[in-house]
């Protein structure tokens, strides 16, 4: 090899390290973009879900109370049919 081919020759391995050098860190900051979505993305989910678990359990205990209401107004229905219970003292 001439000196000419061999100062081309390192000229070229030197841009093709450059090169490299610049994919890798580029490879490296959209592996952290990633990540730091990756994680907002998982918190922002795990918040939602806590929402969600604290409506869902503020629903059912409505619901119970509702229902639990409901089963007593028809006790006292029942009660109050036959004849027996507060209901029947108070007449």
């Amino acid at each position: 090899m001439s000196n000419q081919q061999s100062l081309q020759a390192g000229e070229m391995k030197g841009q093709a390290q450059e090169k490299t050098s610049e994919w890798i860190d580029s490879a490296k900051d959209t592996a952290n973009t990633a990540q730091h979505k990756t994680c907002e993305a998982s918190q922002s989910a795990k918040e939602s879900g806590q929402h969600g678990q604290e409506q869902a359990s503020g629903f059912l205990q409505q619901t119970g109370e509702k229902v639990m209401d409901m089963a007593s107004g028809a006790a006292d229905s029942v009660k109050s049919t036959l004849g027996v219970g507060d209901h029947a003292h108070k007449k």
